[in-house]
């Protein structure tokens, strides 16, 4: 047993507490501060994600009955509810949003070595989509809004090795989603894979240039001549697979140099998808493979929403909800940090489960995810939705 330091503790010195600090001082987020901490708010906020509390006084509640624990969790001061929401209104959200940068790259570094999607594709394989979060628009009034639904969209490109993202954003609901595309450093011989929303061929011929390669869906109704077809093993599922010129009086434009079609029936619900790619070399089977793993994105978006609290926010304004969802972020990073540093073989869901009931307690990690009564049983496990294939 470790009767030195509680299991919240570890778990947040698993981030670096240099990397945090340059963040603070990059926005000057203490400027003004008296006593509370930018790191007082990021633990109070990650405590509330770990310990899946509903509400800013349901954490300090909480913080406030283990008072004489606090110096030992971390906090330099105790937590007030009025002094956590000025924080979250006031304090700049780019600091966290920063920090969780600097988690995502160690954590990719951490999962660099996970399987590929196909033997042919040699480079990384990124999942873009975004995902909109409806608030009520009569208490978050200074969000753009569609039709009479405030909401905010979160951005997101996901390394499909391991469900790591990449990079991310957030924007009001009615920005398009297309418009993401513009902030994305792409990297040479890396996939791109999206669906029909970010359809734009001006865009996909920026990707093109960058020497990065995209997977799409095409629209019915795109105009293009076929210059020659490859050959195609129809028993994997693949129709044709041809290369071709766009032929309408803008998209001929937009996107000047040739593209691959390629025609894909699912064997399993007998759909036929039809795949538009820049590279020529892959085989047409896995083009198709790698879009069916975007899946993984949305599978990462209906994980957070269910597992985190970002559905039910703890401020008002635009400034505290995205301060939420970046420590929501920073949490889940933290959790698939610590999951490979300490060789986890539970899913992400499991160890946040686990760890909602052990803040607390003073049990090393490792002995703490290794207790066999702890584990879920076969039937409970199959229900759970997990991102890791474990």
């Amino acid at each position: 047993m470790n009767y030195g330091k509680y299991v919240f503790s570890q778990v947040m010195e698993a981030l670096p507490r240099h990397d945090f600090d340059s963040c603070v001082q990059k926005y000057q987020g203490e400027q003004y501060a008296k006593s509370f901490s930018c790191r007082d708010q990021f633990l109070a906020m990650a405590f509330g994600q770990l310990a899946y509390r509903e509400s800013l006084r349901d954490i300090v509640a909480c913080l406030s009955s283990h008072r004489s624990k606090l110096y030992h969790l971390g906090f330099q001061s105790a937590v007030a509810k009025t002094t956590l929401a000025k924080a979250n209104e006031r304090r700049d959200w780019r600091i966290y949003r920063d920090f969780a940068m600097i988690l995502i790259e160690k954590a990719r570094k951490l999962y660099i070595d996970e399987p590929g999607i196909a033997e042919d594709v040699a480079g990384a394989c990124y999942a873009i989509d975004s995902s909109s979060i409806e608030l009520c628009l009569s208490l978050f009034p200074d969000f753009p809004y569609v039709s009479t639904k405030a909401s905010v969209k979160l951005h997101m490109v996901l390394d499909m090795r391991g469900s790591i993202p990449m990079f991310f954003d957030m924007t009001s609901g009615k920005v398009n989603d297309v418009n993401f595309l513009d902030l994305i450093s792409f990297e040479s011989g890396a996939f791109y894979v999206m669906d029909r929303g970010y359809l734009d061929f001006e865009r996909l011929y920026a990707i093109h240039k960058a020497s990065a390669f995209f997977v799409t869906r095409a629209k019915h109704n795109m105009l293009f001549e076929r210059r020659y077809s490859n050959l195609v093993d129809k028993t994997m599922g693949v129709i044709c697979d041809q290369i071709i010129f766009l032929t309408g009086v803008q998209t001929e434009k937009k996107y000047p140099d040739t593209l691959r079609r390629i025609k894909y029936r699912d064997a399993e619900t007998g759909h036929v998808y039809i795949f538009l790619t820049n590279n020529l070399v892959v085989s047409a089977y896995s083009i198709s493979l790698l879009y069916k793993h975007r899946w993984q994105i949305e599978l990462f978006f209906k994980w957070i929403k269910q597992h985190l609290k970002i559905e039910s926010f703890w401020g008002c304004s635009p400034n505290a909800v995205k301060t939420q969802i970046c420590i929501a972020l920073c949490a889940y990073l933290t959790v698939a940090i610590l999951k490979k540093r300490l060789g986890l073989k539970r899913n992400l869901y499991e160890i946040l489960q686990i760890l909602s009931a052990s803040l607390f307690d003073k049990e090393t990690l490792a002995e703490l995810f290794s207790n066999d009564s702890l584990r879920n049983d076969t039937d409970d496990a199959v229900n759970t939705l997990s991102l890791f294939g474990f």
